[in-house]
């Protein structure tokens, strides 16, 4: 077997660069050198999907945090222990060192394309835009996790390889950035022209899709500033609704293959590593079982050979074979990965009109529409959903609880595919009432501590961020979670 070597390079504080002795020893110097811009933000499209949605622990712990999953053999993850496997950095570094970085010399690459195959410099003109504006979008999207996961963050000085040690930016200044910044990009967009092409992973370079994906980002940006800042967030949630998704053929996805290195992280991890690391938590099947919800089958397995669906303790050590593993639609490969979806939209406006946001309907209305949208996506049908609306504790007016709750709870439900979002919707709406597991170590995390490389390579600025937001501590909020 051949022995590769590798040998890291410190690119950035936040940033590893790593190669291997063949990187060099196999270079063609007659080889062209320029990648192209699109196949860039292509990377960064399918990097973004993994980080946000992969199993892995060493990486995303956050199925446990929102008690979808519980573990078997090893239950350190979810007792809250980040440190050990440096799950914080390996969060961190593909975010800035494979979306953004790719993102941000993409436009480079982008904006310096002459596009001799477009003639007409006005249509030019209009492609490099649309461009632009779908990499600006995707920016906004991976900074707001960024945020959301640890708060202030190396922003404005970010993505310099000139500043290896870059400032820490507020949270809220950055959001307010985002903002900004998304408007801008929305205002860009014209589908009359082309756009990423087939390079596009999410659309398949259809430009008005993009237009739909742009306005609701902007509105789960505005409804998660809610809390802090009522103005503005219902500016924003007005103005985008009218544009957002429809239906769940508008959903932010990545359709994955059934070759490496392109298949769903979910199978990878559930089937072709051959472990067994992962159950269901009876937070949730508890649940799925006394609601009959139709979801309960694709979410999880019955136990053994029996008919009987039963989720293991979070937080402790459970045997594989005495409880429902991941579901079988989550082994397949080509499941599609999320970042944002029509049923998230919808509870997002149910949760407007709450608020008194004018966005049209009743919140009853959005409710019904996000859960139906929800268990649709998962295979279910309309006539299941009508069937699991229809009973007292799970129909809008007659379900316990305030808005918050009720909505809440159902978009823990909803958001089972994409755990970096529950996470979020469950700090921002305190829904459902989730219980620290008793072996934990610490509270359930609100955030992510920053990566060790930053205290300790980045020391000044790493403790002006860590004072500035309260601690670097997992019980520290973020800015907007402020209830």
């Amino acid at each position: 077997m051949k022995r590769i070597l590798l040998f890291c390079i410190p690119a950035l504080v936040f940033v590893t660069s790593c190669k291997s002795l063949d990187d060099y020893d196999n270079v063609n110097p007659k080889a062209a050198t320029t990648v192209p811009g699109v196949s860039l933000v292509s990377n960064a499209q399918r990097v973004l999907v993994n980080t946000i949605n992969t199993p892995d622990y060493n990486i995303n712990p956050f199925r446990f945090y929102v008690q979808y999953w519980a573990a078997t053999t090893y239950p350190d993850e979810s007792q809250f222990v980040i440190e050990t496997r440096s799950i914080n950095r390996f969060f961190w570094d593909p975010l800035y060192r494979d979306v953004l970085s790719d993102l941000n010399e993409g436009k480079k690459v982008i904006t310096a394309d002459p596009l001799t195959t477009i003639s007409d410099p006005v249509t030019k003109e209009k492609v490099r835009n649309n461009q632009l504006a779908a990499v600006e979008v995707l920016e906004v999207y991976t900074w707001s996790v960024l945020v959301n996961t640890f708060g202030d963050i190396p922003y404005t000085e970010a993505l310099d390889p000139e500043n290896v040690l870059p400032v820490f930016d507020d949270d809220a200044a950055i959001y307010n950035d985002l903002v900004v910044r998304l408007d801008k990009a929305i205002g860009m967009f014209d589908p009359t022209a082309a756009g990423l092409g087939t390079g596009d992973l999410y659309y398949n370079g259809n430009v008005a899709s993009w237009v739909k994906f742009a306005n609701s980002l902007k509105l789960r940006l505005g409804i998660t500033l809610a809390d802090v800042d009522a103005a503005k967030a219902k500016t924003m949630v007005e103005a985008a609704a009218p544009k957002a998704f429809t239906s769940n053929a508008d959903n932010a996805k990545l359709t994955y293959l059934t070759a490496l290195p392109n298949r769903n992280q979910l199978y990878e991890s559930l089937v072709q590593s051959g472990r067994t690391d992962f159950v269901g938590a009876s937070t949730l099947i508890d649940q799925l079982v006394v609601t009959n919800d139709p979801r309960l089958n694709e979410y999880f397995k019955p136990v053994g050979t029996t008919s009987t669906y039963k989720g293991g303790a979070a937080g402790s050590p459970n045997s594989y074979d005495n409880y429902s593993a991941p579901g079988a639609m989550l082994e397949s490969p080509t499941l599609p990965g999320m970042l944002l979806t029509y049923s998230e939209v919808e509870f997002i406006l149910a949760e407007a009109v709450e608020r008194g946001f004018a966005v049209g309907g009743t919140a009853m209305e959005h409710y019904n529409k996000g859960v139906t949208a929800s268990i649709m996506e998962w295979g279910g049908t309309e006539a299941e959903a009508t069937t699991y609306l229809a009973q007292s504790t799970m129909a809008y007016i007659t379900a316990s609880g305030t808005y918050k709750q009720k909505i809440g709870n159902q978009k823990w439900i909803a958001l089972y595919g994409q755990p970096t979002q529950a996470w979020t919707e469950w700090r921002r709406l305190d829904a459902p009432n989730l219980v620290k597991p008793a072996a934990a170590i610490s509270a359930i995390p609100l955030r992510l501590p920053y990566p060790t490389t930053e205290a300790n390579l980045n020391v000044t600025n790493y403790k002006a961020a860590a004072a500035a937001i309260g601690g670097d501590v997992v019980t520290t909020k973020i800015f907007w979670d402020k209830l």
